[in-house]
C-alpha cells in the first residue's frame, strides 16, 4: 500500500528530481543542469510535467547501452565514496521509484555538498511523506542555484497557501531558464491576474513547453477578443439560432477561437496552439483546428481535428463529424459524433438525434435527444420540444421548452412563447417572448413587435422591431420600413428597406421599387426605331420582388416593360401574375392579347378578372358582348361593373347599360 502512495508522489513531484551528472566538473556550481526530461505527458487537467533530472539521461543511456555493468561500475565508485557517482546513481534508482536504495547514495552525495543530490533527496522525502524536511533540501540546494529545487520549493510554497514565499522561488527557477519554473511562475500569476503572466508563458513555450504554449495562445486570443469589444463595443444581440431539429449547435467549445480586429494577435495566437498540437497536446489540436476551419482552410482543420479527436478530445471528434457531413459523408460523420456523444459531448449527441430525425427515426432521434440533455446540453430539451411539436405532441413540447427555458435558452423561451400564444394565451406569452429577446433572441424580439402591433401599441412594436431589425430580421427591417414610409421618413425607410430586400422580402424589395418608382418621372412612349431604353434600379427591384413570386411586383414589371415597348416581356409577367390569382394580372393579360387581336383569349382573362372583382373587366366584358350583338350579356356585364366600380367605371357602365336596354326595347 505504501509502494502506491509512493508512486502516486512520484508522478506529482517527478518533475523536480535532479541528477549529479555535472558533480564531476564541480562540486559547488553545476553548470550544465538538465530543468525538463524530453518527455513528457499531458494528465486530463493539461499540466504538463517533466522528470527535471540532471543528466540521469546520459546514465540511463548509458545503462541501456552497456547493461548492467554500467550501473556496476557507478555502484562501486559510490560505494568506494566517490560523490559524483553516488547523486547519479541514486538519482536513476530515485527515477525508477527504488526510494530505499536511492536514500543511502542520496544522503551520501548531499552530505558531500552535491547540489542535485540534495534536491533529489528533498523530491525522496517528499514522496515518502515528509515535505516540511524535503522543503529544508530544497532551499540547501536552491540558495546553492538549482532551478529545479527552486521549482519544487516554489509549488511546496504554493500548495500550503503561501504565495509571496512561493513566488520568490518560482521566480527564481524561472530567471535561471527552468520551464517548468516559468510555467508555474505563470500560472501564479495568471490566477492573480497579474499582467506578468504572458511573459512566463511565453519564456516556458519559447522553451517547448506544450502547455504552456496552449496557454499563452489561449491568452492572446483573449486579449484580441478583449480588443475587438473595446474597438466595436460589446456585442449586443447574438445571430439567430437555429429553429430545426436537424440544426444542433457547431462549435468547438465555450472556450472556442474567437475573431477579433487585432489579426498580429491572432495570428501569434494560432503559432502556438501549432506549437502546442505539433508536440502531441489535443486541445491546442482543436483550437488550430477551428481557426482553420473558420478561414475555410478545411482540409488542414481535419487532419489537426482527427489528431485531436484519436487523442480523446470528444469536441474535436464532433467537429470532425461536422466537417465530414458538410463534405457529403454523413456515415463517416455519424461515426465521429457517436464516439464524441459515447464521451459525454452533448452537442455530438444532438447531432445524432438530427441525423435520425431527418431520417424518420424518430424514437432514436429521442433518445439522443435525452443524451444530450443528460450530457448538460440544454440544447437536448429544447430540440426534444421540437420534435414533439413536429409530431403534434403539444403538452410534451410544452414541457420540453419549459426545460429548456428555464434553463436559460432563449430560443426554447420563444418556442414557448409561440405555442402558448397558439393556445389563445398572451398574457403567458408575453413574459417568455421578452425573457427571450432580453436574452438575445432576433425572433422574440420580432414576435413581440407583433404581440405590440396586434394590441395597437404601435411604438412599443416600432421599438421591438428596430431591435430585431438592427440584429439582421429580415421582416422585422420591413416592418420598421413600412412605419417610416408611414411617417414620411423615405430616407430611413429605404436604408431598412434595402436591407430588407437584401435579406430575400419580396415584399420589402416590391416597397422599395415603389418608392425608387415614386422619385422618377413616368416614362414616355418609346420614339419610332429607337432602342429600347435600359432597365432602371426601380424595376430591377420590382422584377426581384417578380422573381420571388409577388403578384403586384409581377403586375408593375409587365406594366413597365409594355411602357418601354417590349410587349414579350409584358406578356410574360402579366400571364405570371394572372395565372397566381391576380385580378389586375388578369385584367392586363387581356388588353394586350385584345390589342393583338387575341379577343376569344382576352375575353377569358377579363372573365377571370371580373369574377374575382375587377370592374373594369366587367365593363370590357360588356363593351365585347355589345359589340357582338350580345345585347342582354352585356347587361348583365354592365350590371357587374356598375356593382364593382370605381366610380368612372360605374359610370360608363351605367351609362351602356342604359343604351343597350333602348336598343333591347326599342
Amino acid at each position: 500500500m505504501a509502494d502506491v502512495v509512493f508512486a502516486a508522489a512520484a508522478e506529482q513531484y517527478k518533475d523536480t528530481i535532479e541528477s549529479a551528472e555535472t558533480a564531476r566538473i564541480t562540486q559547488t556550481v553545476q553548470t550544465s543542469e538538465n530543468a525538463e526530461s524530453a518527455a513528457t505527458a499531458e494528465t486530463a487537467e493539461t499540466i504538463e510535467t517533466a522528470d527535471g533530472v540532471e543528466n540521469a539521461e546520459r546514465a540511463e543511456t548509458e545503462a541501456s547501452a552497456d547493461g548492467a555493468e554500467t550501473e556496476a561500475r557507478h555502484r562501486r565508485a559510490a560505494d568506494a565514496g566517490d560523490t559524483a557517482s553516488m547523486s547519479v546513481l541514486g538519482a536513476l534508482l530515485l527515477r525508477r521509484g527504488d526510494l530505499a536504495g536511492a536514500e543511502p547514495y542520496l544522503r551520501g552525495a548531499t552530505a558531500d555538498g552535491d547540489r542535485a543530490a540534495a534536491n533529489n533527496l528533498g523530491v525522496l522525502l517528499h514522496q515518502r511523506g515528509y515535505p516540511d524536511e524535503a522543503a529544508g533540501w530544497w532551499r540547501t540546494a536552491a540558495v546553492a542555484g538549482s532551478a529545479a529545487a527552486a521549482h519544487a520549493l516554489g509549488r511546496h510554497f504554493r500548495e500550503r497557501g503561501d504565495e509571496p514565499a512561493a513566488e520568490y522561488w518560482l521566480r527564481q527557477s524561472a530567471e535561471q531558464g527552468h520551464a517548468l519554473g516559468a510555467y508555474a511562475l505563470a500560472d501564479l500569476l495568471e490566477h492573480r491576474s497579474d499582467v506578468g503572466a504572458e511573459r512566463w508563458l511565453r519564456a516556458a513555450a519559447e522553451q517547448g513547453h506544450r502547455e504552456a504554449a496552449y496557454r499563452l495562445a489561449r491568452l492572446l486570443e483573449r486579449n484580441a477578443a478583449d480588443a475587438a469589444h473595446e474597438v466595436f463595443g460589446r456585442p449586443g444581440l447574438g445571430p439567430r439560432a437555429d429553429v430545426e431539429p436537424a440544426a444542433p449547435r457547431r462549435t468547438a467549445g465555450a472556450d472556442g477561437p474567437v475573431a477579433g480586429p487585432d489579426h498580429a494577435r491572432g495570428g501569434e495566437a494560432e503559432q502556438w496552439y501549432r506549437q502546442a498540437a505539433a508536440r502531441g497536446h489535443r486541445r491546442a489540436a482543436l483550437h488550430l483546428g477551428a481557426i482553420l476551419e473558420q478561414r475555410g482552410e478545411l482540409k488542414e482543420a481535419g487532419r489537426w481535428y482527427l489528431m485531436s479527436a484519436k487523442a480523446g478530445e470528444a469536441r474535436a471528434a464532433c467537429a470532425l463529424g461536422f466537417l465530414l457531413r458538410d463534405a457529403g459523408d454523413r456515415e463517416s460523420a455519424a461515426v465521429w459524433w457517436l464516439r464524441a456523444a459515447q464521451d459525454g459531448d452533448g452537442n455530438a449527441a444532438n447531432a445524432l438525434g438530427a441525423l435520425h430525425a431527418a431520417r424518420g427515426e424518430q424514437q432514436t432521434a429521442e433518445r439522443w435527444y435525452r443524451a444530450a440533455m443528460d450530457a448538460g446540453d440544454v440544447n437536448g430539451a429544447y430540440n426534444l420540444g421540437l420534435l414533439c411539436a413536429a409530431q403534434d405532441r403539444t403538452a410534451q413540447a410544452e414541457q420540453w421548452y419549459r426545460r429548456a427555458a428555464y434553463a436559460g435558452h432563449r430560443e426554447a423561451a420563444n418556442a414557448l412563447a409561440v405555442l402558448l400564444l397558439q393556445a389563445g394565451d398572451p398574457a403567458g406569452a408575453e413574459p417568455w417572448f421578452s425573457k427571450a429577446a432580453e436574452a438575445g433572441s432576433v425572433d422574440a424580439a420580432f414576435n413581440l413587435g407583433i404581440l405590440y402591433a396586434g394590441r395597437d401599441e404601435d411604438r412599443t412594436a416600432l421599438l421591438w422591431y428596430e431591435r430585431a431589425a438592427a440584429a439582421g430580421h429580415t421582416e422585422a427591417a420591413l416592418q420598421v420600413g413600412m412605419a417610416l414610409l408611414h411617417h414620411g421618413e423615405e430616407q430611413e425607410a429605404e436604408r431598412h428597406l434595402r436591407c430588407a430586400a437584401g435579406g430575400g422580402s419580396a415584399e420589402a424589395a416590391f416597397r422599395l421599387a415603389g418608392l425608387l418608382d415614386a422619385r422618377q418621372p413616368p416614362p414616355g412612349p418609346p420614339a419610332l426605331g429607337e432602342p429600347l431604353p435600359e432597365k432602371t434600379e426601380c424595376e430591377e427591384w420590382y422584377e426581384r420582388a417578380a422573381e420571388q413570386g409577388h403578384r403586384r411586383a409581377q403586375v408593375r414589371v409587365g406594366m413597365l416593360a409594355a411602357s418601354r415597348g417590349d410587349v414579350e416581356s409584358a406578356g410574360h409577367w402579366y400571364r405570371e401574375a394572372a395565372e397566381s390569382g391576380s385580378r389586375n394580372g388578369a385584367f392586363n393579360l387581356g388588353l394586350l392579347l385584345a390589342r393583338e387581336g387575341s379577343e376569344r383569349e382576352a375575353a377569358l382573362w377579363w372573365t377571370r378578372a371580373a369574377a374575382a372583382g375587377h370592374g373594369r373587366a366587367a365593363l370590357r366584358l360588356a363593351l365585347l358582348a355589345a359589340r357582338r350583338g350580345e345585347l342582354a350579356e352585356g347587361q348583365r356585364w354592365c350590371a357587374r361593373a356598375v356593382e364593382l366600380g370605381p366610380a368612372e367605371v360605374a359610370e360608363r357602365a351605367a351609362r351602356l347599360r342604359e343604351a343597350l336596354h333602348q336598343e333591347l326595347t326599342a
